[in-house]
């Protein structure tokens, strides 16, 4: 049971709402368009989930080669670095779910063609570049930007292509879907910016360049409030049109930004009044923010279907 448990931190599941929340929207703007179909969606949430599982095991095996986690950090525990998982285990558990993903991410070939082979080639490498390679993007302040496009871009824009493609031709890129891709970015971007918030200190001394160590902690903070209101306000076409009780959208539809931004606000005071350990809990608090969001909105574009 210890075992497992520590596998689960390894996996870091309280981060898992960012790759599941673009897919989940995607699916809901399919359904809302009655394009959805059931096995491509199934796949994506297996692919999305495990990329990003593979991402957060690598961040953790390259991060314990490069000495950035030590023995005691002041954020969750790591298992590799407190000597609970061998360092060659957990590299090569981590290529086997990437395998295990490519074979996934082959399956979605019938749905969306075989342009999209090259895009999963490029999450697959990308999914390593975050914390592994010549240039990794987490250690030059690229980190936001990266989760900015693979987890809020690629995974709706690309489920809800593979959802429609062969069902609505000509429905791939609905607005909707590019406002909605940026929305999860921004949430995205903050669960990332909540954990080099309360890295910083570690991360400066181990020479990892987060942006929150290039610019500090007050502008990070700024931007994790500005981030949730741009992210809420990009949908504000699909706002107005439940306000105005548009017949294919139900008034509850603003239950999503409402709630999203009291909760958000609250995490943004709590952020800028804690400080070590007391920051733990904002990261899985960021993450269930989101998903808050995703799972409102979701509802509302199913009922409006």
């Amino acid at each position: 049971m210890k075992k497992l448990r520590i596998w689960i931190e390894c996996a870091r599941l309280r981060t898992l709402p960012v790759s599941l929340s673009g897919v989940v929207i995607a699916i809901g703007i399919a359904l809302w368009q009655h394009a959805f179909k059931l096995v491509p969606a199934v796949l994506c949430v297996l692919f999305a989930l495990l990329a990003q599982i593979v991402s957060n095991m690598a961040n953790e095996y390259y991060d314990y080669l490069k000495g950035t986690d030590k023995p005691g950090r002041v954020g969750p525990r790591r298992g590799v670095t407190e000597g609970d998982i061998k360092p060659k285990t957990l590299r090569n558990v981590t290529f086997i779910l990437l395998v295990i993903d490519c074979i996934v991410g082959l399956c979605l070939l019938p749905y969306g063609g075989l342009w999209m082979l090259p895009l999963g080639v490029f999450i697959a490498i990308f999914a390593l570049a975050y914390s592994a390679g010549p240039y990794p993007l987490s250690y030059h302040g690229l980190g936001e930007m990266a989760v900015f496009v693979f987890f809020g871009i690629v995974p709706v824009v690309f489920t809800h292509f593979v959802e429609v493609h062969t069902a609505q031709p000509g429905l791939e890129f609905h607005p909707l879907v590019i406002l909605a891709s940026m929305t999860i970015g921004f949430m995205g971007v903050n669960v990332l910016l909540v954990n080099n918030y309360r890295d910083v200190d570690d991360d400066r001394a181990a020479g990892k360049n987060t942006s929150v160590v290039i610019w500090g902690r007050k502008p990070a903070a700024a931007a994790y409030l500005i981030n949730g209101y741009v992210a809420v306000a990009l949908l504000g076409p699909l706002w107005f049109a439940s306000f105005l009780g548009n017949d294919a959208l139900p008034v509850w539809t603003i239950a999503a930004p409402v709630v999203y931004l009291v909760l958000h606000t609250v995490s943004w005071y709590r952020l800028t009044t804690r400080d070590g350990v007391a920051l733990n809990p904002l990261l899985g608090a960021t993450a269930r923010n989101m998903l808050i969001f995703t799972v409102i909105l979701f509802a509302a574009l199913y009922v409006g279907k």
